[in-house]
């Protein structure tokens, strides 16, 4: 009998029977839905297959399968979505069988229309990339597009964005916009169409951050590994901790600034946070590109940072070891850099804690030769304030003073760690 996609078959093979919905597929493969929400791949030679009800004959509930178009509501908060690309905006390729960046922002609502309960939403797609492909003119881009959003009446906006470069993408706007409403970044680390996807929890819990009077740019993702809350991440002050939890992201010397329950939508706050309509929406998306973070490994050759100064690079970050701290052989090359005008950003190859280069007589060398303590920044951080500060002014003390200070949250007077449990 022949069969479509929609269809729900049976197949027969090797004394298993499979049941599902026909997605799309190979000549030679059969990929299906089950009924549990996991898809089962099936070499089709030696196989059974029967048709249960044909597509045209019953409901398709198929999630990766486009739905209606959704009815937003009136009265409600207006927030912005703006795509670019990511596991939240992804969906299973079935002729490759992996992930890609397919859905747009229009999709993402579609999907997921228990958003329509929380604000009015329009969508925009502003690329749609895996995360790795993101670059400092996409910032811009990116940042652009959000004050576009805030000046025609949003009152919140909410990125998705891939997981894996977000914290690079979220500092970046936190220097880029003084914004006087929430910006939140949102991805998920599974897609869609598998069961175990944290999509649908995030996106919520984003939204209700995006209407909130939490006024900053943010990143809200999964808290824990149960479905119970989202945590709110200050963006200058988040990093992705695992490679596919879905509880992977963790605020670095900082609590969260607070979480959201699933359940009930409620916020509970740890940090006191910018309050929405505290400031005037002001874009400063200038940035220099040419910046680099070199990492400290025992041994390595101080001709590394040399080549970067030859090659015209504008700024370095280096990644320290503990309390930030190169070889010996190294400072003469930090000294030829800051001579140049170059700014040298130390930071440490430690999660947690302070750089201090005073205890030891190599620190106090590395400050010497002209070099900025980077406080408790974490190394990405530092190296999009360096761009951005770069891009802020062709004077080099004045890009060194707004390196020194704290611009919107990276920096804290004392380090402290993340007890919220």
């Amino acid at each position: 009998m022949e069969f479509q996609e929609g269809d729900r078959v049976k197949v027969q093979k090797n004394g298993i029977e499979y049941e599902g919905i026909f997605m799309p597929s190979t000549s030679d493969h059969m990929v299906i839905k089950m009924d549990s929400g996991y898809n089962a791949g099936i070499d089709l030679k030696g196989a059974t297959v029967l048709v249960v009800h044909k597509k045209k004959d019953r409901i398709i509930s198929d999630p990766s399968r486009p739905k209606d178009t959704v009815q937003l509501k009136k009265d409600l908060p207006k927030v912005s979505i703006l795509s670019t690309g990511g596991t939240i905006a992804s969906k299973i390729d079935y002729r490759t069988g992996a992930v890609s960046s397919q859905f747009s922002a229009d999709d993402i609502l579609q999907a997921i229309p228990e958003l329509t309960e929380i604000a009015t939403f329009s969508g925009r797609a502003i690329y749609n990339i895996l995360s790795e492909n993101m670059k400092a003119a996409y910032w811009q881009e990116l940042a652009k597009a959000v004050a576009e959003e805030i000046e025609g009446g949003a009152d919140g906006v909410i990125i998705a964005h891939g997981t894996d470069t977000m914290m690079y993408s979220a500092a970046a706007l936190s220097f880029m916009i003084d914004t006087p409403v929430p910006i939140v970044f949102v991805g998920s680390q599974r897609s869609a169409d598998r069961p175990s996807s944290d999509n649908v929890m995030n996106a919520i819990c984003a939204a209700r951050v995006a209407v909130s009077d939490i006024a900053e740019v943010s990143v809200v993702m999964h808290g824990d590994t149960s479905d119970d809350r989202c945590y709110i991440h200050r963006a200058t002050k988040v990093r992705k901790m695992h490679t596919s939890k879905r509880d992977a992201f963790r605020s670095i010397n900082s609590s969260p600034i607070g979480c959201v329950d699933y359940a009930t939508g409620e916020i509970q706050l740890f940090l006191p946070y910018i309050m929405r309509n505290e400031r005037q929406l002001v874009l400063k998306s200038s940035i220099e590109a040419q910046c680099t973070l070199v990492k400290f490994t025992p041994g390595a050759n101080p001709d590394i940072l040399g080549w970067f100064v030859d090659q015209g690079y504008k700024g370095i970050v280096i990644e320290g070891t503990g309390l930030g701290h190169v070889s010996t052989e190294w400072i003469p090359q930090i000294e030829r850099a800051t001579s140049l005008e170059i700014p040298v950003f130390i930071t440490s190859q430690c999660l947690s804690g302070r750089i201090c280069n005073r205890v030891y007589d190599t620190g106090r060398d590395i400050i010497k030769a002209g070099a900025i303590e980077g406080e408790d920044m974490l190394s990405e951080v530092a190296l999009v304030k360096m761009m951005w500060a770069l891009g802020q002014s062709d004077d080099y003390n004045t890009v060194c003073d707004l390196l020194k200070n704290n611009i919107i949250g990276e920096i804290n007077e004392r380090s402290t760690s993340c007890n919220i449990s």
